[in-house]
């Protein structure tokens, strides 16, 4: 995995979440409840803050639960609610040490149908099928990883140029078009009685 992403806005953050499947992981677990460019910033603060290039499954999933939330707290945070996304983050990089030896990359290289790759992004601390279906997206349109039946298995997130969610955002106008998309979405949910 070596590509160019254009989640977070910023040179440095996009260059590490589009070499390090824990990054891209993280970014996508922290994308709630805040902006998405915030979200995926927040694998390159957390890196920075550790004194690390990359982030490392099995360093954070044994790091102090306090000194972790600590870190994620420290202005600015990396997260509206950085106490609970400390807890998330460990909660995934423990999984991914105790079922995938701490590489993320695992998830997804032997996965031969898009089911199966959504399936075990499903059963991530912190994934939903939303949740797992977008960033199933995300690898399939931007990081090459395409098993068979990948697209249907991203739902909506899945067809070219839906501009739905991060797995669509490749420069500045893809991003003004899925935020128009999530603000439809938004004033619909709010006109529903």
């Amino acid at each position: 995995m070596d590509v160019t992403l254009h989640i977070a806005q910023q040179p440095e953050a996009d260059e590490l979440l589009g070499r390090s499947p824990l990054a891209a992981l993280v970014g996508m677990l922290l994308d709630q409840q805040v902006p998405m460019e915030w979200a995926f910033a927040g694998p390159y603060t957390i890196a920075t803050r550790m004194n690390a290039d990359d982030l490392d499954a099995h360093e954070i999933a044994d790091y102090d639960p306090d000194d972790f939330a600590a870190l994620l707290s420290a202005k600015p945070a990396v997260h509206r609610y950085p106490g609970s996304m400390a807890k998330r983050i460990q909660q995934l990089c423990r999984y991914l040490v105790d079922h995938y030896e701490g590489d993320a990359a695992a998830l997804w290289q032997d996965a031969a149908t898009g089911e199966e790759l959504l399936e075990r992004l499903n059963d991530l601390p912190g994934f939903g099928r939303q949740k797992a279906q977008i960033f199933l997206a995300l690898l399939g349109k931007q990081l090459g990883v395409r098993p068979k039946g990948w697209r249907e298995a991203a739902g909506d997130y899945g067809p070219a140029k839906a501009y739905r969610s991060v797995a669509d955002i490749t420069d500045p106008e893809s991003l003004r078009k899925v935020r128009a998309h999530k603000q439809q979405l938004k004033a619909a949910a709010r006109s529903e009685p």
